[in-house]
């Protein structure tokens, strides 16, 4: 039962961001741009991060047939995360901190703004790692303990709980 409650739910938050994104385009005149552009961004990573959940309640349930109510929090919070890196995927290239292409061009569409936001977040881990590579690099700030655990588990260096785990994940 909650393998389909969890369903229900992700399907129900998809479709929330769908009517955003009908709002949004529809009602392009009362928001400025910044702000249209950043809302936009958000919704495509939510969308990006419930199709990433979908697939993984199918894959996790049926083809590995390994769900288990531990993760449950994990689909319920992922589409929201998911929408905040794609918010802040927004926020990164307007400040011009990730680049989509090396010339600047005065024509160039919000497309790539939202393909950067889906892919934030469908993988909101990877994107989290860019951006504490990003703030190493141009700050000096130290990359945070669960990232700095994650390189050492794909190095096979540890027996943290993340890493012992990590095949079950979703």
């Amino acid at each position: 039962m909650s393998v389909f409650l969890v369903a229900v739910y992700v399907l129900a938050i998809a479709a929330g961001y769908i009517t955003g994104l009908g709002y949004i385009m529809t009602a392009n005149q009362v928001h400025p741009e910044w702000l249209r552009v950043g809302l936009t961004c958000a919704a495509v990573g939510g969308l990006g991060g419930c199709m990433y959940c979908l697939r993984g309640v199918y894959l996790n349930y049926s083809v590995h047939q390994r769900w288990g109510s531990k993760w449950i929090p994990w689909y319920l919070l992922r589409p929201i995360v998911s929408a905040g890196s794609g918010a802040i995927s927004y926020v990164f290239l307007k400040a011009g901190l990730l680049i989509l292409e090396s010339g600047t061009r005065q024509d160039a569409t919000e497309v790539g703004f939202y393909a950067l936001a889906f892919i934030a977040g469908l993988n909101v881990d990877k994107f989290i790692s860019k951006l504490e590579d990003i703030a190493q690099a141009v700050w000096g700030i130290e990359k945070s303990r669960a990232a700095r655990e994650d390189a050492a588990a794909r190095d096979g260096a540890s027996t943290s709980p993340a890493a012992l785990h990590g095949a079950n994940q979703p």
